[in-house]
């Protein structure tokens, strides 16, 4: 069996350390900070065998240097030699054995060019997608289109339902209050931002979601969904003369841009 346990860091990151039962050897995902990552290792009695990385963002790298020194762990990432350290480089449809499982990579290109996000078969499917999905969102267009961002959340949503989704931020609260202003008439988020709440009131992070959820609690997947497109142009947020384009790229596309001021 395989747990996953996040480590907090910084404001609101979790670095997902990944750990095989009987196992002294654990794997981390986006380690930001190298201080707690350390940290738990210490006090666990643990060694680092691997990093996994999703892409450049220092808040998902900055650890690296002074892991690498501590542990000479194995570091997987994407084909950026901006990132110092990677000894593995995996594209798509590459895949890597970590703790006994094999993890298929996925580009993920939007938040970022060099996006790749990690995802494992069955038991559940275990998805670790950095800054792409979030519990509710999706990462911001730093570098990417729209079209990009919206192809691989396509992919990501076509996942197995049962696939655990372990995104890099705790963004979940936010993200349900823009879902609300969005999709005023899902009747499942009052529901589920009264458990969100009550979670994080006991300090608990609201992560893993999974796929059924998001497919069920997430604007960013519903930009085909005609209610959604007609509340966007009630809204000022979409052109109603908008019949040259794709209206599912076009929604997407107005859903990201009113995200960004909200």
């Amino acid at each position: 069996m395989m747990s996953v346990t996040p480590i907090a860091a910084f404001q609101d990151n979790y670095i997902w350390l990944i750990q095989s039962d009987g196992s002294n050897a654990v794997a981390v995902v986006d380690p930001g900070d190298a201080t707690p990552v350390i940290d738990i290792l210490e006090s666990r009695g643990l060694t680092l065998d691997t990093i996994l990385i999703t892409h450049h963002h220092k808040d998902h790298t900055g650890g690296l240097p002074e892991l690498i020194k501590r542990y000479q762990p194995r570091v997987i990432g994407p084909h950026n030699p901006a990132i110092q350290g990677i000894d593995e480089h995996v594209a798509q449809g590459d895949t890597c054995r970590v703790q006994g499982r094999l993890f298929e990579v996925m580009e993920v290109p939007g938040h970022t060019l060099d996006h790749i996000a990690f995802v494992t078969s069955g038991m559940p499917g275990l998805l670790f997608c950095g800054d792409t999905l979030f519990s509710g969102g999706c990462g911001r267009l730093f570098e990417g289109t729209a079209q990009q961002m919206h192809d691989s959340l396509s992919r990501l949503a076509a996942l197995p339902e049962d696939t655990l989704v372990f995104p890099a931020h705790e963004y979940t609260l936010a993200n349900l209050a823009f879902a609300q202003a969005a999709e005023p008439d899902n009747s499942l988020l009052d529901d589920v931002i009264a458990d969100c709440e009550r979670i994080r009131a006991l300090g608990r992070p609201t992560l893993p979601s999974n796929i059924n959820r998001e497919r069920h609690i997430n604007p960013f997947l519903h930009s085909a969904n005609p209610t959604l497109q007609r509340h966007l142009i009630q809204e000022g947020r979409l052109s109603a003369s908008s019949d040259q384009e794709d209206p599912a790229l076009a929604a997407f596309t107005a859903l990201r841009q009113w995200k960004d001021s909200f």
